[in-house]
């Protein structure tokens, strides 16, 4: 937790793009809210009817960790949205980024209820097996 889940018309998203898209959601999260990078997960799929595109190539839903600020939200999806069309060279209008807030107590990291936001250090001083060292 957090999780990125980005689904794209089929064929839309090269593996190189998604090795780039998935550096950039992790950089811009970590970045707007100051989580660890451990916490973040990026998922890919392709053409998924159950995560309806619309009029878009790519569309990515984020599931956060509840008390993030609007401001932090609409950064997260301004510069997510910025990345993928990047990295695919679709325009603007046909990347959707999506944020939904989730308690952090629903989540669960490495087997361990998620901190709250704000609380990541001792969080992870609390469990000093869940170093980014030892995930990596």
């Amino acid at each position: 937790m957090p999780l990125y889940l980005t689904n794209g018309a089929t064929g839309a998203l090269s593996d190189e793009a998604k090795k780039k898209i998935a550096d950039d959601i992790t950089r811009i999260h970590c970045d707007v809210t100051g989580a660890p990078p451990i916490f973040v997960h990026a998922f890919f799929a392709e053409g998924v009817p159950e995560m309806p595109l619309g009029d878009r190539r790519v569309l990515t839903f984020g599931s956060i960790r509840s008390g993030r600020s609007d401001a932090q939200k609409a950064d997260i999806i301004g510069q997510v949205r910025e990345a993928i069309s990047g990295h695919t060279g679709f325009p603007l209008e046909a990347v959707g980024v999506m944020i939904f807030d989730t308690p952090a107590h629903w989540a669960m990291e490495g087997g361990e209820i998620m901190p709250e936001p704000g609380q990541e250090a001792a969080w992870l001083a609390a469990h000093p097996g869940k170093s980014e060292a030892s995930i990596a």
